[in-house]
Parts: structure tokens; sequence; C-alpha cells
């Protein structure tokens, strides 16, 4: 199940300032990921939950890997916690499936893992946050990308 890295995701407090930050070393262009397609079911700790807005993503591809940053809004998230209680930040390191319903299944069931954060859209796609930041040091993801994406957006 973690074997297509598929991006590293940093929480950071202002994401203009660390894009320019990265771009100063030569990491970039940055491409704006607010297109995504939106979450039709979202679960925390395996409750419904509203998905907090204002989040800002961007991405930026080096040699092959996806580096994601996260500057999550006021208000309560598991970004934002983590931003206020640690400070910027690896959030999660995501990996890619074909099945997030299957391979999520099987993760919970086959190796024990609990599914901390979970975000499905209609057509399938999503991704699930496991609970491994003791036992990892992060938080571990898979995520199927939504089928039909922009032409801007690279296995979003």
């Amino acid at each position: 199940m973690f074997s297509r890295f598929h991006h590293i995701c940093i929480v950071v407090s202002d994401i203009d300032r660390s894009v320019a930050a990265y771009e100063s070393i030569g990491i970039g262009p940055w491409n704006d990921m607010s297109a995504l397609p939106p979450i039709t079911e979202f679960t925390i700790d395996g409750e419904a939950a509203e998905l907090a807005g204002g989040f800002r993503y961007r991405e930026a591809h080096v040699d092959g890997v996806a580096i994601r940053l996260c500057e999550p809004p006021e208000g309560d998230s598991p970004q934002r916690r983590f931003l206020d209680t640690k400070g910027q930040g690896v959030f999660h390191v995501g990996f890619a499936v074909d099945d997030i319903v299957a391979a999520d299944t099987e993760v919970t069931q086959a190796l024990g893992l609990s599914a901390y954060i979970r975000g499905r859209r209609s057509d399938g796609s999503g991704w699930t946050h496991f609970d491994t930041s003791e036992k990892f040091g992060v938080l571990l993801e898979l995520r199927q990308s939504p089928a039909a994406k922009s032409a801007d957006l690279q296995d979003a």
C-alpha cells in the first residue's frame, strides 16, 4: 500500500513567504491547487466533520517529487492544531493508490492502522490520513487522485 510515493505535505504559517523562500533556492514553479474537485464526505476520527474553508495549497515538483505547502485557515482543523502546537513542518507523506476505499479497508483491517482523517469526492477519489504520528513521526496518507484533473495540476 505504501509503495507509490505521491507527495510530502508541509504545513506553513504564510504560504506566500514560504513559496518565495523555496523559489530563492530554485524550487518551483508553484501551482495553485484551488481547482480541485470539492469534498463530499469528510470525517475526523470516524465522526462526520465540516471541512473548513480557506485552506491554501501550492505544489511544486522537484525531480519527480511533489512538495505541497498547506496554509490552514484560522479555526479548528488538524492542520491548524499541528501548526499551533508544533510549528511549521511535515504534516503528512502521501502515497498513491488506485482504489482509496479498498486500500483504506485493507490498511485498517490487515495492518491495524487507524484512520484519522478521511476525505472523499463524488467521483470516488479521495484520501485517508492514518494516525501514525506516534509510530512513524508523521501521518501517512493514501490517496486516489481525481480521474479528470486540470491541466495545471499533476495528480492532485
